[in-house]
């Protein structure tokens, strides 16, 4: 929602991009068989929300880092933005194998030739958004 308030102008294209981890097995986990629905849920309200942008939504399975980097290629696309969280526990990221959101927001900060913006809202009691880019970390931008 940062991204379509923020960034986009009228007639501008907004891809929602979903990755869903690789599964070792054919049957599908619980969440990435809700990928497509939630994908398609937050097109539609960003489509009410901002009628003159263009939304897509897109689900694609395949390792995080990799698929951001193919697909902004693919896509052209001019600003990535990715939405930023710290991590409720280090349980949660040893249980799901998985880096914290910062990581990955930095390796893509690090690695993808647009400009990449992190994004993350400011803490409880605190208005405005912590934003993250190559040459700026943790701005606060209250807005």
């Amino acid at each position: 929602m940062w991204a379509l308030t923020h960034v986009t102008n009228k007639g501008d294209m907004l891809t929602l991009l979903h990755i869903v981890p690789p599964s070792h097995n054919t049957s599908e986990s619980s969440s990435s068989s809700c990928s497509p629905y939630l994908a398609s849920s937050l097109g539609s309200l960003c489509k009410a929300c901002k009628p003159e942008v263009e939304v897509e939504a897109l689900v694609i399975q395949g390792p995080k880092l990799a698929t951001v980097m193919s697909q902004v290629k693919k896509l052209e696309v001019s600003v990535l933005v990715l939405g930023q969280k710290k991590p409720s526990s280090m349980l949660l990221n040893c249980l799901c194998g998985t880096s914290s959101s910062e990581e990955f927001v930095e390796q893509c900060i690090n690695a993808v030739d647009c400009l990449t913006i992190g994004v993350r809202k400011q803490s409880k009691g605190m208005g405005g958004y912590l934003i993250s880019t190559r040459w700026q970390k943790n701005f606060w931008l209250l807005a």
